[in-house]
């Protein structure tokens, strides 16, 4: 982290912060003094900081950092990650993806969603339609988690349920440990362990998993057995969305 610090100093122009260059300057960029009052810390401690201390970094003084040095939202998230640190107001999450990303389901030969923080599918195809009954279709449950525990036609749909079931919680355990404090996915959490015994079992373990993709097997109600290769992808600029796509095998081989 000290060396970020130091590049990013050394390559700020004084008078964008509307501070002279001056002729006695003898490093360029900004001195630690400059960037301590910009960002309201001590000139001591920030040295510290730069020198790769032994120092403890709070979220608030990564915060005046960032806003301090004016980051952009890839630098913020780089600083926070290289100290360690939950960013307690990260950038962009109340800013969802434009229509035009989200209308690139429609061209996936396959079925396809994207879905946000919280996993509540926000765009689909019309083939992820047909293959989720009670979920994606006219009459269904909007959130994953709800869906999987909570609706009998998951149950019948997903091949070795228990098993899916236990990985996705801990998929979601995983994706959501940035979110402490969202109120929505606490909600999900708190309802789905009242409502749902094996909800409450899968969350009680703990367990930690990547979101991964693979064999998906299905059994639907009417288009019978259905495999498929699962690719899920993030989007770029909206890292709390996710888009996953059910290949047939035959695609994914090709790709």
């Amino acid at each position: 982290m000290s060396d970020f610090l130091r590049a990013l100093r050394e390559r700020q122009s004084p008078a964008d912060f509307g501070l002279a260059a001056g002729p006695r300057r003898r490093t360029p960029g900004l001195r630690r003094e400059e960037v301590a009052q910009l960002c309201g810390l001590s000139v001591t401690w920030y040295t510290w900081i730069e020198q790769g201390r032994d120092v403890s970094v709070s979220p608030s003084a990564l915060t005046r950092l960032a806003r301090g040095l004016r980051l952009s939202r890839a630098e913020r998230t780089y600083l926070f990650e290289l100290a360690g640190k939950r960013d307690p107001d990260r950038p962009g999450d109340n800013d969802g993806p434009p229509e035009a990303v989200l209308s690139c389901v429609n061209g996936i030969n396959g079925p396809a969603y994207i879905l946000d923080r919280a996993w509540n599918a926000c765009c689909w195809n019309a083939k992820a339609s047909r293959l989720f009954t009670g979920w994606l279709d006219a009459n269904g449950e909007r959130n994953l988690l709800r869906y999987i525990f909570l609706r009998p036609e998951a149950r019948s749909l997903i091949r070795d349920w228990p098993t899916r079931a236990h990985r996705v919680v801990a998929e979601f355990r995983a994706a959501v440990t940035g979110y402490a404090d969202d109120t929505e996915i606490r909600r999900i959490v708190d309802e789905l362990s009242v409502a749902s015994v094996d909800f409450q079992r899968c969350w009680a373990t703990q367990g930690v998993l990547a979101r991964e993709g693979g064999k998906r097997v299905f059994k639907h109600p009417t288009l019978g057995l259905m495999q498929y290769q699962q690719v899920s992808l993030s989007l770029a600029g909206w890292p709390d969305y996710r888009l996953t796509m059910l290949l047939s095998a035959s695609t994914a081989r090709k790709s």
